[in-house]
Parts: C-alpha cells; sequence; structure tokens
C-alpha cells in the first residue's frame, strides 16, 4: 500500500440543511444541518480514507473556518497539515428544498491567496518521498494559473506520480508543462481545453492527444450518465455509468478519482481501478447533499458490475 497526499487550494466548510421550503424574504430554517470538511483534495482524501487507505490532506487553512475545517478532517481520521493563508476559510451552503426536491447550492469565491502561499504548498510536497501527490480542486482568487505546474515540479522532484483534477487555465497550463500521472477532466473540462464541443469518437481523440504528446500517462474522462473513457498508451477503455437511483451528483468526480487512486496505490490493474472509480462516482450519487461514497455501497456496485478484487 502507497500512501496518497492530497492537496486543496480552495477548500471549504460544506454546510447542508433540510428546508421546507426555499422562497425569497421569508425566513428559511434549516433543519437536519451536517457540517462536512469539502474541496477537490479534500473528498479525495475522504474518499481513500473510508476505503482504508493511509492519507494525509494538505490544504491552505485561514482563521478560524480553517480550524474547523481542521477539526472536521480530524473526526474522520485523517490526517491533515494546514498551509497558513491570510484570508479565511471560505464556507458553502446547500439547501435541499422538500417542496420542490430541487438542491441549491451557494459557493462563496473565497479569499484571495497570494504567490508564497502555494509556493509554501509545493515546499511541502518536498518532503514526501513515496506514493501518490493528488492536486483537486479550483484555484482560488490571486493564485497563479501555473499552481499546479509548481505541485507537479515538487512531486517530480522526488519521482512521484501526480494526479490532478482541475479546469480552465489551471487544467491548460499543466498540461501543457506535462508529466502528470493521471488526470481526470470531465466531458465538459476537456471541452473546455479542446476548445469545442466533442462527440464520443472526439472525446476519445482527445485524451489520446493527451497521451501522445507526452502531457499526461493516463486520462480518464467522466461523462456522467454516459459513463467514462480511459485513455492510456495501450489500452482504450469504456464503461457506462452503473444504473443507480441518482439522488445528488455532488462529489461523484471526487468519489470516481478517489477511489482509482486507492485503487493504483493497492497495486491494482489500471482496468480494475477504473471499474472501482466508476462504482464510487455511482455510490455517491445514491446519497443525498453532501454526503461521499460509502464503502458498502463502492465494493457492492463494483460486484454487481463484474468486478473482482485482486486477491
Amino acid at each position: 500500500m502507497a500512501s496518497v497526499l492530497t492537496i486543496t487550494l480552495n477548500p471549504t466548510i460544506d454546510v447542508f440543511g433540510e428546508a421546507a421550503k426555499v422562497q425569497p424574504t421569508h425566513k428559511v430554517r434549516l433543519k437536519d444541518t451536517s457540517f462536512e470538511p469539502g474541496g477537490g483534495g479534500i473528498n479525495v482524501a475522504r474518499v481513500i480514507s473510508a476505503l482504508g487507505g493511509e492519507v494525509e490532506a494538505l490544504t491552505l487553512s485561514g482563521w478560524e473556518m480553517g480550524d474547523f475545517l481542521g477539526r472536521l478532517l480530524k473526526d474522520e481520521g485523517i490526517h491533515w497539515q494546514p498551509i497558513p493563508m491570510e484570508g479565511e476559510t471560505r464556507v458553502a451552503l446547500m439547501v435541499h428544498d422538500q417542496s420542490s426536491g430541487l438542491e441549491y447550492r451557494f459557493l462563496p469565491e473565497g479569499p484571495e491567496v497570494h504567490e508564497h502561499e502555494i509556493d509554501a504548498c509545493a515546499d511541502a510536497i518536498l518532503h514526501k518521498k513515496e506514493g501518490f501527490v493528488v492536486a483537486s480542486g479550483s484555484l482560488p482568487r490571486g493564485a497563479p494559473v501555473d499552481s499546479y505546474v509548481r505541485l507537479a515540479r515538487a512531486a517530480a522532484q522526488n519521482g512521484l506520480p501526480f494526479v490532478l483534477d482541475s479546469s480552465g487555465a489551471a487544467l491548460k497550463a499543466a498540461l501543457e508543462h506535462g508529466g502528470i500521472y493521471l488526470v481526470k477532466p470531465s466531458q465538459s473540462e476537456l471541452e473546455s481545453y479542446a476548445g469545442h464541443a466533442l462527440d464520443a469518437a472526439g472525446i476519445e481523440a482527445a485524451a489520446k492527444s493527451i497521451i501522445a504528446r507526452g502531457q499526461a500517462r493516463m486520462v480518464a474522462v467522466t461523462r456522467g450518465a454516459d459513463g467514462a473513457v480511459l485513455a492510456t498508451a495501450d489500452k482504450l477503455l469504456r464503461l457506462p455509468a452503473i444504473p443507480v437511483e441518482v439522488r445528488s451528483a455532488v462529489g461523484a468526480g471526487d468519489s470516481f478519482l478517489g477511489a482509482m487512486v486507492w485503487a493504483l496505490s493497492e497495486g491494482w490493474d489500471v482496468e480494475r481501478a477504473f471499474l472501482l472509480g466508476m462504482a464510487a462516482g455511482a455510490a455517491a450519487t445514491c446519497n443525498t447533499g453532501t454526503s461521499l461514497c460509502r464503502k458498502e455501497d463502492v465494493f457492492g456496485l463494483f460486484a454487481k458490475a463484474g468486478g473482482h478484487r485482486p486477491s
């Protein structure tokens, strides 16, 4: 088993609550309120931990909300490595409207981050000597567009596989730098990178092009209800979505990536790791609110889809 370090540059505290009805000007009272640590890398860490993996969550952290974020992570048994930042850690709100069945998500943009804070994250990676490094999530305001390039370079100094899940200019800069072990864009993120809409054949061609240019060793493209595609230098794998009753799509991509990285860190072959990722993504959609996948659901759906754990 190889340990995993996840990095979250724009973390959140996710607040979820149930409302009888969301309506303007009235006080909307919430019940069954929960607080969970959030942000791409944190969600990946939570999934890896839930599956039994050894994981550490490195995050930028600011002020009182940053301390609260750390307590939430420690409550889940996840080792936390905070990197101080000047701004306050953001708080996001998600409300389920029981009258309509709709979900409302309120995501503040978060604090402005400075170059030296990104470089402090890169410096922290240099202390990791084995395992995987996973960077996931959007860049915070003010962060250099090459922030993930800086993290990838730090991982490369110790020969660590660097995994990335991001979008926009940050994804483009990282791919242009190259040397990524696994990149996981959604279909819309890949289309944004390509600059135009992509059909199924176009998605496969774009993924293979990234491999051919040496930008990444593996490209996993998640397509929601249309399944996913995984490209490597010698393989092109296609998997349909695993049918489940969808309650919320929140956290499906992070669950996919967390499970796939966990399986790879355990020495699983690429095909089985890919299928486990699909099972985890489907398992996450079975839950409401900000809840991620549960271990028993992941392995149940993995078996249902024909998967077998390595002996």
